[in-house]
């Protein structure tokens, strides 16, 4: 299974030969060296990273690999037939125009954020008098069970956890560049690492 790491730039627009615009999401993916090699997974390492931000223990892996430091190092699956080498570096043309993908990253974070705009509810009557427009209100039945039950909506922290948007259509691919433009939004917000991999259900 084709995968690479990269980092979202942003979004756009293009136009496909038929004049339909697309919008488009903008991943530099790669280059990013291969840093050991397991039975089904590779780990790989991407952007940059200056001797000096890197702790001793990881500056020393990366000398011990002989490859330059990176900010972002992860595991993919493997692709059972591809032939890896430690130091290889893998680049945007592990895609293709037309392929479909499943691209994993930190959702943008809102904060504390109320019931309506969290979960959607629909909330109280605005006219006649009430003052319960926004509110969580009753959220518990009294004798039976005498408890709130696990799991139920309620305000609280909204965004800032791992999601992954599965078949995104690769709408296009710049090699010279590393970049891939993804039909349709990716998670996270600019500049944030996201992981990309084949679609698994196309």
């Amino acid at each position: 299974m084709a995968a690479i790491l990269g980092k979202k730039l942003g979004m756009t627009q293009i136009f496909t030969q038929d004049g339909l615009r697309l919008s488009v999401t903008a991943i530099e993916a790669g280059p990013c060296p291969i840093l050991e090699i397991k039975e089904k997974h590779l780990k790989l390492g991407f952007d940059l990273a200056k001797e000096t931000s890197l702790k001793k223990p990881a500056s020393g892996y990366f000398k011990k690999l002989n490859v330059a430091g990176r900010k972002f190092v992860r595991e993919v699956p493997k692709d059972s037939t591809g032939q890896y080498q430690i130091g290889q570096e893998l680049k945007a043309d592990v895609f293709k125009e037309g392929d479909f993908v499943d691209i994993s990253g930190v959702s943008i974070g809102k904060g504390f954020q109320g019931g309506m705009k969290r979960w959607h509810w629909q909330g109280g009557p605005q006219t006649h008098g009430s003052t319960s427009h926004r509110r969580a209100g009753s959220i518990g039945s009294s004798s039976t069970p005498g408890r709130v039950w696990k799991g139920h909506h309620l305000p609280g922290h909204m965004g800032n956890h791992r999601t992954t948007v599965q078949n995104l259509k690769v709408a296009k691919v710049d090699p010279e560049n590393n970049i891939l433009l993804i039909k349709g939004a990716v998670p996270g917000h600019k500049n944030s690492y996201v992981i990309i991999r084949k679609a698994k259900k196309k």
